[in-house]
């Protein structure tokens, strides 16, 4: 036990706090002794010595008198999954890769395997929506890299040999890697571990890439990082721009003992404020003080030759953007006043231009405390996006140094929502606007030195058309470091021609493109593709392409992917006119015990006659002869659409690799069951209607349909089969255990959100409140028909979920709904967690808790699934 984490013990009786306290309630709740000993006889079997999860659970024969518990609350350690799971989640990962801005060397950032439960417990502050590493003054739970491998691209396409970064302390922790702008040096952040066993405040480090030395940055051992916002940016080929913490900087501010005053909230003016369900707000003025200690930077320019010193004020910086000439810099920070009803993304917002030497020039703008933005986003005009208006929004254009009273210029309009813009050079632009609620996206043509040349629309299609996606522009870098759409020149062609990558969605599955595509005419030719039968490829970068002017097509040089069923991501080097393809990794099988699986897409129709699709997985070896029906595990998220046809399209690829992360369910084809991963469940509201008004309907429709296809196949046997999500697909998990039980024999629910009543003012996609829809809210919410769910249900929740509406209230008052109808349930509150979890015990017993349940209610179910379908269609004809 000397290595376990206990994380409590506790007896869910009512606990008296002193004597007075135990007569006074002895006579309507007899307290049972606070004695451990007497849950050890509702223990559920399998549960080992070896626990630390908070872990409930409660079966429908729980019902002994008024002195017996109504609920076991135990604290056990952590327990780990059977070894053909556990191996697989702790193989090493794949490094990370990074190319340098010549495209001449590329980096190896290497990284461990999962942290540990400890990393986790690390004190962290929260605060604005933010959660923060004091010690360090990062943001908490930060990965990092474990080193740096230099690998030279040789002119043949292949990599030169490696050449480790060395010179920082072992055991280093490694952050924010990037290249300068001429590609001689990386800057990275180090911390280190402590006697404490927690990391210090993290310091910059530089590296020459010839050598691979690495040195320190300051010549001072206390200059520090500040990266809570923003960290560090190269202003030239020598200098960065750093955030640091502010050297006067004392202890942090003490919470008063005793408050000043009361918490109050007013809206004595009537305002209309509604804001979704954000969690780590600031509660009061301390919390303001410690945001502000946390987050405020002295900026300091720094030079590679030693020399630094500080520019500009200590502020709350949050980004800094060099200018594509490296004259300036783009400086946005937040300030007060702050807010307790809104995250940081809402506060006050000043945007200065400044010199790269740090000074100061003029201010854009400063945008003031944005608490009172209706769920659907107020337009840049001052209207509601409800209400028609044109232009919606209007990008506007101004010298970094205007001249004295000269306005900004209009660059274009928009009757959308304004979505970004690629830059290339005077003549050409692309401007995006799009409008999720019609799914609407337009692309214009604009020559932003031409004020003569008139705008014009390029593409105007619907955003959730996979098929009629055009792609999107190649990028091509620039010396400063900045990215502007790459031309290309044909020999003896005076047209102006783009790439354009896209995904190449079809009927048969994606089919990733790059066309040659001419701006002007519209034309386009077709100059790779991957390929269609075995192997699934993708365009990565453009090489070759920091060289001054346009691009000869003939000397084109691509970065791609390369991965099958069964073989893992490869990166390949393809050079014109030959298209030759020269393979520069090699990186071996993480999971060789899976490697020869067995994948399909498969394709199947839901009753309104909407296509549907999935991915069928089974374990290595099956033969459905010799093996028959397997117990399948059903995985997926639920989707909004605006059409049928949209859909019902194909996404996604048979070819690709069975990418298979640490809380994945294809871990259990080691267990020998089918997969079936993300099944199509669109939820449609065409024209006016909306999507959600019908949410149950469609949802049961698409997994029926789902469940139908396998055991019509003869892969999935009809009373093994489980569902379960992440989140959404947590909240679908309950819903169907509710409404769909006859398909599923359990279910697993992570992280959900079960009551849609606690997020009020919408969710997911969702605009309309609570109160404008209150029939969808209700009929949507599990928890409402909490007494309509028989099978048992396995809900996991991090104890410490961030995500706006999924506080683990939700899972904990569900589980307490499902308890008081007597069904079979379980709950486990992960330590420490976050909506995804992180921490190796966390995943591990996770893992462990899954295979539990579906051995036990899945693997072991003896139902006769064709007499419970045949009941429940009987009460469902009969209304019931």
């Amino acid at each position: 036990m000397a290595n376990s984490i206990v994380y409590g013990v506790a007896i869910c009786v009512r606990k008296a706090n002193d004597a007075a306290s135990q007569s006074q309630s002895s006579s309507e709740f007899p307290v049972s002794p606070p004695v451990l000993s007497s849950l050890t006889h509702n223990i559920p079997e399998n549960v080992g010595s070896r626990s630390s999860a908070s872990v409930s659970s409660t079966s429908t024969t729980e019902e002994e008198g008024a002195h017996s518990l109504s609920l076991f609350l135990f604290f056990l350690q952590f327990e780990l999954p059977p070894p053909e799971i556990k191996d697989i989640v702790d193989a090493p990962p794949l490094p990370a890769l990074s190319i340098s801005p010549q495209k001449d060397k590329m980096l190896f950032l290497k990284r461990r395997s999962l942290p540990p439960l400890a990393e986790l417990a690390r004190p962290e502050e929260k605060l604005a929506g933010l959660r923060i590493d004091g010690k360090c003054n990062t943001k908490s739970r930060m990965s990092f890299y474990t080193g740096i491998g230099i690998h030279q691209l040789m002119p043949d396409g292949t990599l030169g040999p490696e050449k480790e970064v060395h010179g920082y302390p072992d055991g280093a922790k490694i952050n924010f890697v990037t290249w300068s702008l001429d590609g001689r040096h990386l800057a990275f952040s180090i911390r280190v571990f402590e006697e404490d066993n927690s990391s210090s405040k993290l310091r910059v480090w530089v590296a020459n890439v010839e050598t691979g030395q690495a040195r320190p940055l300051f010549q001072s051992p206390d200059v520090y990082l500040n990266a809570v916002f923003d960290n560090f940016v190269w202003v030239d080929n020598s200098s960065l721009l750093v955030c640091t913490i502010p050297s006067s900087r004392g202890d942090p501010p003490k919470k008063p003992s005793v408050p000043s005053g009361p918490k109050i909230q007013s809206n004595e003016q009537k305002n209309v404020v509604q804001v979704r369900t954000f969690q780590d707000l600031l509660k009061d003025e301390y919390d303001e003080d410690l945001f502000d200690y946390y987050v405020t930077s002295q900026l300091v320019l720094a030079s590679l030759d030693g020399t630094a010193k500080e520019v500009g004020p200590p502020a709350v910086y949050t980004s800094m953007d060099p200018s594509p000439d490296q004259k300036y810099l783009l400086m946005s920070s937040i300030h007060r006043p702050y807010s307790f009803i809104v995250p940081r993304g809402r506060f006050p917002k000043k945007v200065e231009v400044w010199t790269t030497d740090g000074k100061f020039v003029r201010e854009l703008c400063d945008l003031p405390l944005a608490e009172d933005i209706p769920i659907a986003i107020k337009t840049q005009d001052g209207g509601d996006a409800k209400v028609e208006v044109s232009p919606r929004d209007i990008v506007y254009t101004q010298p970094a140094e205007p001249l004295e009273g000269e306005q900004p210029e209009i660059l274009h309009k928009l009757d959308l929502r304004y979505g970004g813009i690629y830059w290339c050079d005077d003549s050409l632009a692309l401007v995006y606007e799009s409008w999720y609620k019609t799914r609407r996206t337009r692309t214009w043509v604009i020559s932003p030195g031409s004020k003569d040349v008139s705008p014009r629309i390029l593409f105007d299609r619907s955003s959730e058309d996979v098929y009629s996606d055009p792609g999107s522009p190649m990028l091509r870098r620039t010396p400063a470091g900045t990215y502007v759409i790459a031309k290309i020149k044909k020999e003896n062609d005076e047209s102006t021609y783009v790439l354009l990558k896209g995904s190449g969605a079809t009927p048969e599955g994606n089919i990733p493109f790059l066309d040659l595509f001419d701006i002007n005419t519209g034309s386009k030719e077709r100059i790779w593709e991957s390929d269609k039968e075995r192997f699934y490829e993708t365009v990565v970068a453009l090489m070759l392409d920091y060289e001054e002017g346009d691009l000869l097509l003939d000397r084109l040089q691509i970065l791609t992917s390369k991965e099958s069923k069964t073989e893992n991501r490869q990166y390949f080097i393809q050079k014109w006119p030959e298209k030759k393809a020269c393979q520069i990794t090699n990186f071996p099988h993480p999971y060789p015990q899976l490697a020869s699986l067995q994948k399909e897409m498969i394709r199947y129709q839901r009753k309104d006659g909407v296509q549907l699709t999935a991915t069928l997985y089974l374990p290595p070896g099956y033969d459905l002869s010799k093996d028959g029906p397997l117990p399948c595990l059903v995985w997926s998220y639920p989707g909004e659409f605006k059409s049928k046809d949209a859909a019902g399209q194909v996404r996604g690829s048979p070819n690709k690799f069975a990418g298979i992360g640490p809380t994945s369910a294809l871990l259990w084809l080691a267990r020998r069951f089918a997969i079936l991963s993300g099944p199509t469940i669109p939820i449609i509201g065409e024209g006016d209607e909306e999507a959600n008004d019908r949410y149950v309907e469609q949802l049961v429709a698409s997994v029926e349909a789902a469940v139908e296809e396998v055991v019509q196949r003869g892969v999935a046997h009809p009373s093994k089969i489980a569902v379960g999500g992440h989140s959404y697909g947590a909240f679908m998990t309950a819903n169907l255990l509710a409404h769909a039980p006859h398909l599923f024999c359990c279910g697993i629910a992570r992280s959900g959100a079960y009551n849609r009543t606690l997020t009020p003012f919408g969710f997911q996609h969702e605009d309309r409140t609570l109160w404008e829809a209150t029939t969808t809210y209700v009929e949507m919410s599990p928890f409402m028909s909490a007494n309509k769910i028989k099978k048992p249900i396995l809900l996991i929740h991090g104890e410490e979920d961030n995500n706006s509406g999924t506080l683990n209230m939700q899972s904990d008052r569900f589980f307490n709904a499902l308890k008081g109808h007597g069904a079979l349930c379980r709950l486990v509150i992960l330590p420490f967690e976050s909506h995804g979890y992180a921490a190796r015990e966390s995943i591990m017993h996770v893992l462990w808790e899954t295979d539990r349940w579906l051995q036990k209610h899945c693997v072991q179910n003896p139902t006769d699934a064709s007499a419970e379908l045949d009941a429940c269609k009987e009460e469902v004809s009969k209304g019931v």
